[in-house]
């Protein structure tokens, strides 16, 4: 039986710093901005799948 690892991403991480930061008043960056570890990644995967899927035709 495979052990299974659930690790946090360096995106991740770096999300939950910046909600602390700005929930604490450090930063006073937009909700957008905070997240955008997130959404940034998301973006790049779904472009990177495009690209696989274009170059394979």
């Amino acid at each position: 039986m495979e052990a299974k690892h659930f690790g946090v991403t360096f995106p991740q991480l770096l999300c939950i710093v910046f909600v602390v930061l700005k929930l604490t008043g450090v930063i006073a960056w937009s909700w957008w901005w905070v997240t955008s570890p997130l959404w940034i990644m998301f973006l790049v995967i779904i472009i990177l799948g495009i690209l696989i899927c274009l170059m394979k035709q």
